[in-house]
């Protein structure tokens, strides 16, 4: 990351009047926990970044390192991750259907 000060986690619950995002999903989302989420979402790029950059396997001891496991379980052998945007997507336009 870069030497700014270290972000930090929000942990402020009170409920807004108004929410500030979409009101079409029926969410509301206060602006501690979109903070967070910017936080988490920022934090993870950098973190892929990192690890993408050629210069990552340089600094073996230091920043991120991608976890492999060195015995793979047979039974996760044919395991797919799964898209969550993709299947929040596909709900919200099976509700906008109903």
């Amino acid at each position: 990351m870069t030497s700014s000060p270290a972000p930090r986690m929000v942990q402020n619950y009170k409920r807004t009047s108004s929410p500030r995002s979409p009101t079409n999903t029926g969410e509301l989302f206060t602006p501690a926990h979109e903070e967070n989420v910017r936080f988490i979402h920022d934090t993870w790029q950098c973190v892929m970044r990192d690890i993408k950059s050629p210069q990552s396997s340089e600094r073996n001891d230091r920043g991120p390192q991608e976890y492999v496991e060195k015995n793979p379980n047979p039974a996760l052998h044919s395991f797919t991750p799964v898209d969550l945007s993709d299947i929040k997507r596909r709900n919200t336009q099976d509700s906008k259907k109903s």
